[in-house]
């Protein structure tokens, strides 16, 4: 039973994302600190952020709102990450580890959602949701 948002595998993930992404970005040119760094890392940390400030929150459509967030702040990441790749900012393993979670982070996202929407509709078991 889930009952913290650190309890979530999809916020454990996003906070290894996080971390990664931390860890890719120090070596990024310096110029690039208040640039695309920034972005990256704001991106990053709202992802795990959104997904526990939607658990505590009080009813299933604000859980799914925030949810909603964290995934578009996921696909906002995805492509500072296309767009740091292309620049040849970074280790190419960082970013592939990097980049290996994010898209596994928003496998998840987008699973919990179909289950919020399946559930809201009758179609599926409580147990497959995590309550808010």
């Amino acid at each position: 039973m889930v009952k913290s948002f650190r309890d979530l595998l999809v916020w454990q993930r996003a906070i290894q994302l996080s971390i990664a992404i931390f860890q890719l970005t120090k070596d990024f040119p310096r110029e690039e600190l208040y640039g695309l760094s920034s972005q990256i890392r704001r991106a990053a940390v709202s992802v795990p952020s959104n997904i526990a400030e939607g658990h505590g929150r009080l009813g299933t459509g604000e859980y799914r709102q925030f949810l909603g967030i964290a995934r578009g702040s996921n696909f906002e990441l995805q492509t500072q990450l296309e767009i740091a790749r292309a620049l040849g900012f970074g280790d190419s393993t960082l970013l592939d580890e990097a980049e290996g979670l994010s898209f596994e982070v928003g496998k998840m996202l987008s699973a919990i959602l179909n289950a919020i929407k399946a559930k809201e509709q009758g179609q599926r078991p409580k147990s497959l949701i995590p309550n808010p």
